[in-house]
């Protein structure tokens, strides 16, 4: 590591004295009170906006940008109010006394001025963290800058460095290569989603390849922000070949699901043996296919429930696709009349009853079978067809409900169980218990 210890001193020293020097000015505590007065100032008047204005209604007819920058602008009514007066301030002890006895304030205008800005610039980015941390570090670096130490912190944080494989790693080299990845990356993002509204618009293709062209596209603009930052900083990706067997490690180990996930995903894309949409069953969890991301799949049930199941059970585990190669589908119902009945009859009421039902298919007429002379009475199978899996449920139930009342009308009788208890010998015998008395 190379650090030169005496810069740093000499550094620091040269700030002690300096500070120690404008602080026994009385100069200063003028200046030290009327910023906090102006902050003062400021804060009230950001907290009367915040009470009496509703940032969610301001602008909201408004186009979003517009309504973004309104919204922050009104947001950071104290920090503008803060910078007029620091501002107003410094112009009038300029005006009265030397500049140099007014820098503070300048100063204060300044790296107000620098804040509001930021926020005005950084008002179109939707993401909470990203707008604070880009806030944050733009406005380090404009506060370096106003106090003229952005070279020399500059050079402080390159005068330590660390060196592995021919690599020479600072905190500067770090901060920057940090910055232009998030950049990158938030580039790479916009054009990601955009080429996903093109993608998902075309009717040409199928929801696989839709979402299989989505994944390559985030996943090759991700490799490109990557290679850009690395470049962008001076980093040689062939000095990277050293840590190329301890990632090859660590994918086989701590990264062996992740890596399964990813490529059982890829494979699911490429067979279309499960695609947006299709109704499936992974052991007793059943839904449609509402997502399928580059992990897991969502699968979305029918009672507001989501499962987010990983792609390497649908590659390794038995999966039910009922939309497949055809979304109709078959519905079984057993039921049992009374040996009273006439089996024909039950045949044709059952027939009549499932194709009477709205949701069954008129083209594949139902059928109904005799199966078995059973002990307590008839049973019958009763098969049809509907058009959508997912309305299976309910049109069983509706065909059910109907076929009782066509039951009920004809006199006909579903068996149940009976028991019957038959006691030899007369009466069961009954114990009195008698209570001693004391």
């Amino acid at each position: 590591m190379d650090i030169d210890l005496h810069d740093i001193l000499e550094f620091l020293h040269t700030v002690a004295r300096s500070l120690g020097a404008e602080v026994a000015s009385p100069w200063f505590y003028l200046q030290l009170g009327l910023i906090l007065a102006a902050a003062g100032v400021g804060f009230g008047i950001s907290l009367a906006v915040g009470a009496h204005t509703d940032l969610g209604s301001v602008g909201v007819r408004w186009p979003a940008p517009l309504r973004l920058f309104v919204r922050t602008l009104v947001g950071s009514a104290g920090v503008a109010v803060f910078a007029a007066e620091t501002g107003l301030a410094r112009l009038i002890m300029t005006g009265l006394t030397w500049p140099s006895r007014s820098y503070l304030l300048a100063i204060a205008a300044r790296l107000a001025l620098a804040w509001l800005a930021i926020r005005l610039v950084t008002s179109g980015i939707s993401n909470g963290f990203i707008v604070r941390a880009v806030s944050i570090t733009a406005w380090l670096i404009a506060a370096l800058s106003i106090l003229d130490k952005l070279q020399p912190a500059m050079d402080a944080l390159d005068s330590v460095s660390l060196t592995l494989g021919g690599l020479r790693f600072t905190p500067l080299v770090l901060i920057n290569f940090a910055a232009i990845l998030v950049f990158a990356l938030w580039l790479s993002n916009i054009f990601s989603n955009f080429a996903e509204s093109r993608i998902i618009q075309s009717a040409d293709l199928t929801p696989s390849i839709q979402v299989l062209l989505v994944k390559m596209i985030r996943l090759g603009l991700i490799i490109l922000a990557v290679v850009i930052a690395m470049g962008a900083v001076g980093i040689n990706l062939s000095a990277l070949a050293i840590f190329s067997g301890a990632a090859g490690v660590g994918i086989g180990f701590g990264l062996q699901k992740i890596v399964a996930n990813f490529i059982s995903g890829i494979i699911l894309l490429v067979d279309k043996s499960v695609k947006p949409g299709d109704l499936i069953t992974v052991g007793d969890n059943s839904g449609r296919i509402s997502a399928m991301k580059t992990r897991y799949i969502s699968v979305a049930a029918g009672d507001g429930r989501e499962f987010l199941i990983p792609n390497e059970d649908l590659v390794t585990q038995k999966v039910t696709n009922w939309t497949y190669t055809d979304k109709n589908t078959l519905v079984k119902v057993v039921f049992a009349t009374n040996y009273e009945a006439d089996p024909r009859l039950v045949c044709q009421l059952a027939t009549t009853t499932a194709a009477a039902a709205d949701r069954a298919l008129k083209s594949k007429p139902p059928n109904c079978l005799l199966t078995e002379f059973a002990e307590t009475g008839m049973k019958f199978s009763l098969t049809f067809w509907v058009a959508d899996p997912g309305d299976m449920d309910l049109v069983k139930s509706e065909v059910m409900l109907s076929l009782w009342d066509a039951f009920r009308r004809e006199g006909i009788h579903v068996p149940y169980p009976v028991r019957e208890l038959r006691v030899r010998g007369g009466a069961l015998p009954v114990e009195t218990v008698v209570e001693a008395s004391s």
